[in-house]
């Protein structure tokens, strides 16, 4: 088994057959860019859905966040794999059912399943800011949205940064679930490598390819967070500041 991981022959082969995993990597990365978007952004809604004032709201993020969190994602991308085209078909009228591009599947999918994980994130950091910094907003005369918008959810995002990050690394690596339904991403493209030639360095660089993904990913997250909890310097503004006294 060792003698066959470091036989050079493969390798030169695997290293022959590189634009394969090239392709499938950026389209896994295009994937991991739009599906994270989708999920930061409904994820980020559906967080301030289940903080509010509304039953009707919080019903709505509860039972999302509950379907999502206790189905398998697997599950979930096979059933728009093989319903989404009649559903599409139904909507739209075609006489045939409605192809859905393996990009779209692979972006909606991860993108509604970790938007589930975002939202209880989101309504943690909401949670964890005091409730008086919604009353100042108010009495200042923000509406709840802007509140929302200018005071509460930036305070947030400094406080969720280390989990938000866990999500973003766990959205990369679900995007493998794609090779279940042909879907043309890095794993997908790996296992045809091994299954053709029979080479385990496939998967190998299948390995190293997503963690050129993740790890910079998390080095960006890290810095961020580090960021967030340095003091913020006290701009100057003419003739409401006072300047800082200039060294002799």
């Amino acid at each position: 088994m060792l003698d066959g991981l470091l036989d050079p022959l493969r390798w030169s082969m695997t290293f022959s057959q590189m634009d394969t995993l090239w392709t499938g990597f950026f389209f896994t990365l295009r994937v991991v860019v739009a599906g994270l978007a989708l999920s930061i952004v409904l994820g980020t809604i559906l967080g301030v859905f289940s903080t509010t004032r509304s039953r009707v709201l919080r019903a709505i993020s509860r039972v999302y966040v509950e379907f999502y969190q206790n189905t398998p994602l697997p599950v979930q991308v096979f059933f728009m794999y093989a319903a989404g085209p009649k559903i599409l078909q139904a909507i739209t009228g075609s006489a045939s059912a409605v192809r859905i591009a393996p990009f779209v599947l692979g972006f909606v999918g991860v993108g509604l399943y970790h938007a589930a994980y975002i939202s209880e994130v989101i309504r943690t950091g909401i949670e964890a800011v005091p409730h008086g910094q919604m009353e100042a907003a108010q009495s200042q005369g923000f509406t709840r949205v802007q509140s929302y918008a200018y005071i509460i959810l930036p305070q947030t995002f400094k406080v969720i940064l280390p989990p938000l990050c866990n999500q973003a690394l766990n959205l990369v690596k679900n995007t493998s679930v794609l090779a279940l339904i042909a879907g043309g991403d890095l794993m997908y493209n790996a296992d045809n490598f091994v299954s053709t030639y029979g080479y385990l360095q496939g998967y190998i660089m299948c390995c190293l390819l997503y963690f050129l993904i993740c790890f910079p990913l998390a080095i960006l997250v890290q810095w961020l967070e580090k960021r967030s909890k340095q003091r913020p310097r006290a701009k100057v503004i003419p003739g409401v500041t006072p300047e800082p006294a200039k060294e002799a």
